[in-house]
């Protein structure tokens, strides 16, 4: 079937106002990139557009020599398997429960869920709880603390409750326990949302920095973002007390360069997971 005039013009405008959007996406990645690898003096006179220029290396050899940042980095790799991994199973069963309309007190569960979106405890008592419970310098001050995110948790009951109930019905009918319909029915049909809630815990709690940076005081304890954000501070004053050369080049694009450091590895895992994402977040946002 032949596309009418209209319909072609629409696909055109369509394909140049997406490419525009790709455009402007793209543009501060790419000069993010391209300050990593610049000359000092080029990017504080502002001409780093697209492509390198005075082509340098120094703050990445400084910030890949150093042990600690190693150190940090794997720390930040076990906290957030860890972390998503415990949030994925709190959330992911809350959200079932909550996704059967026959559950008692299921309005107060939701309730209950939805008031953390807008009310908390505050800084300092959370600081005196974490304290109290003998979580700092631990693993679980970061994990524990933001294990369920609320609006993952929505998301996913409202993709639970568009799930067909006579799967379940059949599946009881066969002698399947209510946890071995949620491994063996729910969660084989549940991919798209269950990569999209992977997506976003894992993004949370890689770029997650401020629990660490109150509840740790150790230095082989932090986690990379902590590390990067206190070599900005230092790199920053060192340069304005009057440092040499490298320190200059370093404090001139080491905000660069930590970016490009911590967002390579989300890059890295987006591909395996986009293809979900879209039907994830449609089917878990819109009821059937």
């Amino acid at each position: 079937m032949r596309s009418s005039r209209g319909e072609g013009i629409f696909q055109v405008v369509n394909v140049v106002i997406l490419l525009g959007v790709v455009a402007v996406t793209l543009y501060p990645f790419l000069n993010i990139i391209a300050q990593s690898f610049s000359g000092e003096s080029f990017i504080r006179a502002g001409e780093v557009n697209l492509w390198p220029r005075g082509f340098n290396t120094t703050t990445y050899q400084l910030v890949l020599s150093d042990s600690m940042f190693w150190t940090n980095y794997k720390n930040t790799v076990v906290y957030t398997v860890v972390a998503t991994a415990i949030a994925m199973v709190l959330t992911t069963c809350y959200a079932y429960v909550l996704s059967k309309k026959k559950v008692r007190g299921r309005n107060v569960l939701i309730g209950i869920a939805v008031f953390t979106m807008f009310f908390n405890g505050g800084l300092i008592p959370n600081y005196v709880l974490i304290s109290s419970l003998g979580m700092t310098n631990s693993l679980w001050a970061i994990v524990l603390p933001n294990a369920i995110s609320v609006f993952n948790l929505l998301v996913m009951k409202s993709f639970f409750e568009n799930l067909p109930e006579e799967l379940e019905e059949a599946a009881q009918i066969d002698g399947l326990s209510t946890f071995g319909i949620l491994f063996r029915i729910v969660l084989p049909l549940s991919k798209a949302v269950m990569a999209t809630m992977v997506l976003f815990y894992a993004v949370a709690f890689w770029n997650s920095w401020f629990q660490a940076f109150l509840y740790m005081d150790r230095a082989d304890l932090f986690p990379v973002t902590v590390y990067l954000r206190n070599l900005i501070a230092g790199a920053t004053t060192a340069a304005s007390s009057g440092g040499g050369n490298d320190l200059a080049q370093v404090a001139s694009n080491i905000q660069s360069v930590t970016m490009v450091l911590t967002v390579l590895p989300i890059l890295c895992l987006y591909p395996f997971v986009q293809r979900h994402f879209v039907s994830g977040i449609m089917l878990g946002s819109v009821k059937g």
